[in-house]
């Protein structure tokens, strides 16, 4: 009866962690028709779809500490309601600034509901093997989320207005809110201290403004802000680092750190999602800009890098009862490093079949690392820990996206303009370009650019496939230390009710 319980629970979970994510991509296709609804600028509309992704980024790690102290049940209660009632404001908003306000403000509740709803799993599953299966179906669910968000969005925008994509959140959070005190167990820590507010506010400012940092620096064409602002994040960053190092109860336990398997997963976890976003952005271009499918057609042609990545998910416990989990993370991975090398080879006439199975295979194989990572990054922590674990498994999440975009986005864009004979700075310009010249030279302008882009398209899939297969070695060459046991670390009581 309790395993039941548990995988109901399960069910309750994945909700917002379904929304969550679809809640990151979906405004990608919103976004044209409520900037003409509310007459946004386009510094408003920065704001509008970067608002949201700050927030979850800057408050994921205090909200998986204050979990496991406050109660991950009632913090992730708590984080539901404040989503439900804010995608009824966004949905209704009447202005730029009241839309940028209820977004800021919906990835606070986004960041609660991440880390509580990963830590609560390690609580209602203590069999090893169906906590594996259980965060696998929670990793899925992560990712299916993410690509089916603009095609959901373009749904909606076909039949209603552009409120709808922020509603489909009420009945679900509805249905948590209902479900969550009956079915999830309430988790926290009794010795857990005062919050630090100080450490809050540190890990708030270097997170965002080393995201802002990341995110701008590729698209400014004089980059001294955002640089100043990577620059000055890195330093609150390590300010904040040697106040947790010091504390005896930190908002964020880095001594965590001294576990070797669970360094070498955060690592893989931060490069596997700069490949991944990296690949993402040069593909959803090439299918708009090069082979000229429409944003909803994109979407849906894009559609198999989630889902590849939720099938592989959902794969990888069967494929750790048949070999060593580091051993089917590397296989998955090494596969991950082919689909990047088919990437190489799109052009032509076999353009698109190539690219969608390049996707599928690179998303597939980083099924295991995103499944069985976790697990590992959650499992090799007590129970009590687990927010503070899950907390640092999302930021790397989210930063290797962050950073796949900005480094992988600038290296594409040299490669395009070197191409070009610096004579065209992006795609985009030069289709806007092409429009007000004459057809032959305008044909002409349009072709050299979109074999640019297409070149800049290969080097994304090489430094992809180097970038998987290091991870590859990476994960097979890590070992435990030589003695890392909880007793080295502070020790605490958990309660469960």
């Amino acid at each position: 009866m309790r395993v039941n319980r548990a995988w109901l629970g399960l069910l309750v979970l994945v909700l917002p962690t379904l929304l969550v994510a679809m809640d990151m991509t979906a405004l990608l296709l919103a976004l044209p028709q409520l900037s003409a609804g509310l007459g946004a600028t386009n510094v408003e509309q920065l704001w509008i779809s970067d608002s949201y992704g700050f927030m979850v980024a800057g408050l994921v790690i205090t909200m998986g500490t204050l979990g496991d102290r406050i109660g991950r049940r009632r913090l992730l209660m708590i984080g539901g309601a404040a989503f439900a009632v804010l995608s009824v404001v966004a949905a209704f908003s009447v202005s730029p600034l009241m839309l940028i306000v209820a977004r800021a403000l919906l990835g606070v509740a986004g960041a609660t509901l991440m880390p509580s709803t990963l830590a609560l799993i390690t609580n209602m599953f203590d069999d090893r093997r169906q906590r594996g299966q259980a965060i696998a179906i929670w990793a899925t669910c992560q990712f299916t989320g993410g690509a089916l968000g603009p095609v959901l969005a373009g749904f909606l925008l076909q039949h209603f207005w552009w409120g709808s994509v922020f509603m489909v959140a009420v009945p679900a959070m509805a249905l948590l809110l209902l479900a969550g005190p009956v079915l999830l167990p309430e988790f926290r820590t009794e010795r857990a201290g005062r919050l630090d507010l100080a450490g809050v506010g540190l890990s708030l400012v270097a997170v965002l403004l080393m995201v802002y940092g990341i995110k701008q620096l590729p698209v400014e064409s004089v980059p001294v802000v955002p640089a100043v602002a990577l620059v000055v994040g890195a330093a609150i960053g390590v300010l904040f680092v040697r106040r947790q190092l010091r504390l005896e109860t930190p908002l964020l336990d880095l001594r965590l750190l001294r576990n070797r398997p669970f360094t070498a997963v955060l690592v893989a976890l931060v490069f596997a999602g700069i490949a991944m976003a990296g690949t993402g952005l040069l593909v959803t271009q090439y299918l708009q800009s090069v082979l000229g499918f429409s944003p909803v057609a994109s979407a849906l042609l894009f559609a198999p890098m989630g889902l590849g990545t939720a099938v592989g998910t959902m794969a990888a416990p069967a494929l750790a009862r048949r070999m060593r989990q580091p051993t089917a993370i590397a296989g998955g991975l090494v596969g991950s490093a082919l689909g990047g090398l088919l990437l190489v080879g799109v052009g032509g006439a076999s353009a698109l079949p190539l690219v969608m199975i390049g996707i599928t295979v690179l998303a597939l194989g980083t099924g295991p690392l995103f499944a069985l990572g976790t697990g590992l990054v959650v499992g090799a922590v007590p129970p009590e820990r687990a927010g503070s674990a899950a907390s640092m498994s999302e930021t790397s999440n989210y930063f290797g996206g962050s950073l796949g975009f900005a480094l992988l986005g600038v290296v594409a864009g040299v490669v395009y303009r070197a191409r070009m004979d610096g004579t065209s700075d992006s795609l985009a310009g030069a289709v806007a370009a092409s429009r007000h010249l004459p057809a032959g030279q305008g044909a002409e302008l349009l072709h050299t650019a979109r074999e640019a882009f297409t070149a800049a398209l290969h080097v994304t899939g090489v430094i992809a496939a180097v970038i998987f297969a290091g991870l590859a070695v990476l994960i097979l060459a890590m070992r435990p230390a030589a003695r890392t046991t909880p007793a080295a670390l502070p020790e605490y009581e958990a309660a469960r009710s």
